[in-house]
């Protein structure tokens, strides 16, 4: 945690606490030393001027100027920012419905908060672009049926359409929870036919009924460790290790992305970066893999480079 961050945090637990908060309790909440947290508490009182008093149960806020303070500047963390906007911009695209005016209500709200951070000025245009990839396009009462199925844990016999092999099947699922992954969503369920977890993208569903059966139920601790330990969102358990060379150029920009939680990368002597990911099937990460071009090299494994290998290949041959 940056000095930066600190100073936020720090303001807002004795902004928020009802009593004062003992050194020990704001050393453990700020993760820093005894010093580290007298000098941040130097710096917003005497610097900043913030009403901080303290006795012998702790330090806290003096509650009759504690209104009046505010941190100089645009304290707000790109995190705390993109979600926001992020937020505002998918309910400024929801199609008028029964929650029209409820929805309209937390748009203006997340507004006027972004002007009370000094983030935009009312009355005038975002000077903050926010842009995003298409997503695919979900009937609404198709996704109603599959939520309400989700939510009352009720099982699903649906038709699905499978791209890869273009080919139709029936299933019975339990579904186990949605997710929104690169602006489109899939149903992560567990599929009765081939007794194992399966994601299904939902534009895919063809027909669906709600069965009046309760759905296995699995933990999510188990349908997270399935789903989220590899790259992608047809992942399953990693058991791949991807390890990609980047060049000099290439690596200043690599460096800084996050491809997966549990990457591992690192400069090498010429200025190339190594990054090993975690995978269990390729497609996505190969196509990840060939919008680099020449710009990277697969060590590891070698299956995955043929794949590269014959992908450049094919490539090669349409422009011959």
């Amino acid at each position: 945690m940056s000095k930066l961050e600190r100073l936020y945090h720090l303001k807002d637990i004795l902004s928020q606490a009802r009593a004062p908060m003992p050194r020990q309790r704001l050393m453990e909440e700020l993760g820093c030393s005894q010093a580290t947290l007298y000098r941040l508490i130097n710096e917003l009182r005497d610097t900043l001027q913030a009403p901080i008093e303290n006795n012998e149960h702790g330090y806290y806020y003096d509650r009759t100027l504690a209104g009046k303070f505010e941190l100089p500047g645009i304290w707000i963390s790109p995190e705390e920012l993109q979600a926001l906007l992020t937020a505002r911009q998918v309910l400024g695209n929801v199609q008028p419905g029964l929650l029209e005016e409820e929805l309209g209500n937390i748009q203006t709200r997340i507004s006027n908060l972004l002007q009370t951070k000094g983030v935009e000025k009312e009355g005038q245009s975002s000077r903050i672009n926010m842009q995003s990839a298409a997503g695919r396009v979900v009937p609404e009462r198709m996704f109603q049926a599959i939520l309400g199925a989700l939510m009352s844990r009720k099982k699903l016999r649906i038709e699905y359409h499978t791209r890869g092999t273009d080919q139709q099947s029936e299933r019975t699922i339990s579904p186990q929870r949605l997710t929104n992954y690169r602006n489109s969503w899939y149903l992560d369920a567990w599929c009765h036919q081939r007794t194992a977890l399966r994601s299904f993208s939902l534009e895919r569903i063809q027909q669906q009924v709600v069965l009046d059966e309760d759905a296995k139920e699995l933990p999510m601790a188990e349908v997270q460790r399935y789903y989220d330990q590899s790259y992608g969102i047809f992942s399953g358990p990693a058991n791949n290790t991807a390890q990609l060379l980047f060049t000099p150029e290439r690596a200043r920009w690599v460096a800084d992305e996050q491809w997966h939680p549990q990457q591992q990368g690192e400069f090498m002597g010429d200025g190339s970066y190594l990054l090993k990911i975690p995978f269990s099937h390729s497609g996505e990460l190969l196509m990840d893999i060939l919008k680099y071009g020449s710009e990277v090299k697969v060590l590891a494994p070698d299956s995955l480079r043929e794949q590269v290998l014959k992908s450049l290949q094919s490539a090669v041959e349409i422009y011959v």
